[in-house]
């Protein structure tokens, strides 16, 4: 008989790890010339308005130039900031038009999202101090891939470490990823693409040994060691100019914000590694199956393990694939899922607005993404779009449910009465509204509504 693995408890917290207060009070500090510009962009051009003019996300020379006037900013300082607000998802740009992110809305209010923010642009450190031009790609790819086994360490030094050893501990990682693709050297790896900055952060195996515990074979080539020093010099400043840590005097050592953020990616690590219903390994739509008789809180655990264990990107297009297919109860539950996701899921949910079967769903999660009660969500929803997710609602009881189930659904109808729901029920056009009316009247107790009802489900069969 096969027995679950033991559970692994999740990494405490740092040692004197300051308070969520004063983390979010740090990344408030840490984050001020980024919120200050997107407050700016939100309130002196408005939501929506066209700032770029690349394509490609960076403020326009007319924009930048009445921010400097307005702020008293230099140009570069508005472009740093401004580039800081992006990745920080404080602001959100789309073609060439920009609108405040969640996380700005929240701002003054809300720690958690302020420290949403600063790991956001933790993870994309290297994209916020950009590698200069004479690395070579393959080169920065490798490094950016080793980087958190060297953060690990620095968290779990717990104190300032010799940039040597950490150079030691990097070249030890990089041989280890060329090993895993059997390769050995730069050149033969042009065609290595960027590795995502946000990769989970692994525990190192053991401490890197010291020079001087270093056998002749263990020397790497005087080559190899050149190119790797001024990598690390690159990653750590980088690291440092998103506030991640501090370097100076030969010497690296993490930030009170670097430490914590880098036991949240540990925390992840272990989450995903102890999924509560064993559904961390299987694709989206088997994993909601396994959630479909979970209660409401199980299920989140559940989304949480199994988006941890998974690049953003894939599990989103995962789940909006799951969404789309025959089964109402599974689309529910992808949008619960998409919920755990939060901002990163915008984009994908956005893009599915316009598709009749997923756009009730996508506008309800909109809605309540960008602040609305979830109570009032649905007042978003014309009658035409609610009625439609009635019907899907219904088709996912009838498939999965108890008829009383069904007849307390019945209870949830917009419409004030049952011939104005199934005139509504009729026009709508849901493919599954016949399944519906059907299972609705043979479930329901009173015998003269059950007729009206199975006369409306006659009458989409035949077209009337």
């Amino acid at each position: 008989m096969n027995q679950r693995p033991a559970r692994r408890p999740a990494p405490r917290p740092p040692e004197g790890t300051p308070a969520p207060a004063e983390l979010a009070r740090m990344a408030r500090s840490g984050l001020a010339g980024a919120a200050r510009v997107a407050h700016w962009a939100d309130t002196a051009l408005g939501p929506g308005s066209d700032v770029t003019g690349d394509g490609k996300a960076t403020l326009s020379e007319a924009s930048a130039e009445r921010a400097s006037e307005d702020l008293g900013l230099t140009l570069a300082q508005v472009r740093a900031d401004w580039d800081t607000a992006r990745l920080a998802g404080l602001v959100e740009v789309h073609g060439d038009s920009a609108r405040p992110g969640w996380r700005l809305r929240a701002w003054d209010r809300d720690d958690s999202a302020v420290l949403r923010g600063w790991v956001a642009l933790f993870d994309a450190w290297s994209l916020a101090h950009p590698e200069p031009a004479e690395f070579e790609a393959a080169a920065v790819a490798e490094v950016v891939s080793a980087m958190p086994q060297v953060l690990s360490f620095l968290q779990l030094s717990a104190g300032p470490v010799p940039v040597e050893q950490l150079l030691d501990l990097l070249r030890q990682r990089v041989t280890e990823l060329r090993t895993e693709r059997c390769e050995v050297s730069y050149e033969t790896e042009a065609g290595i693409g960027a590795v995502d900055a946000s990769a989970a952060v692994p525990v190192p195996a053991a401490v890197p040994a010291g020079p001087a515990d270093r056998g002749p074979a263990d020397d790497p080539a005087p080559a190899e060691e050149a190119e790797l020093a001024p990598l690390l010099d690159w990653s750590l400043h980088a690291l440092a100019s998103v506030g991640a840590l501090t370097c100076g005097a030969g010497q690296a050592t993490l930030t009170p914000l670097g430490s914590w953020a880098v036991w949240v990616k540990l925390e992840q690590i272990c989450v995903a590694a102890q999924s509560p219903a064993g559904n961390i390994e299987v694709a989206a739509e088997e994993m909601l199956r396994g959630c479909a008789q979970l209660r409401p809180n199980a299920a989140r655990a559940e989304y949480r393990a199994w988006l941890a264990a998974r690049p953003v990107g894939s599990a989103v297009g995962e789940l909006v694939a799951a969404a789309r297919g025959e089964d109402a109860l599974l689309r529910g539950l992808a949008f619960e899922a998409l919920r755990v996701v939060g901002a990163p899921a915008e984009p994908e949910v956005r893009a599915v607005v316009d598709e009749p079967t997923l756009r009730p769903y996508a506008l309800l999660w909109l809605a309540e993404h960008d602040g609305v009660d979830p109570e009032d969500a649905h007042e978003v929803l014309t009658r035409e779009e609610a009625t439609w997710l009635w019907v899907d609602t219904a088709a996912a009881v009838a498939d999965h449910g108890e008829a009383p189930m069904l007849v307390r659904h019945l209870e949830s109808a917009l419409q004030p009465t049952v011939p104005v729901l199934l005139d509504e029920v009729r026009a709508v056009g849901h493919p599954r509204t016949v399944q519906v009316l059907v299972a609705l009247a043979a479930a329901h107790p009173d015998p003269a509504l059950a007729k009206a009802v199975r006369r409306a489900a006659f009458q989409v069969h035949t077209g009337g």
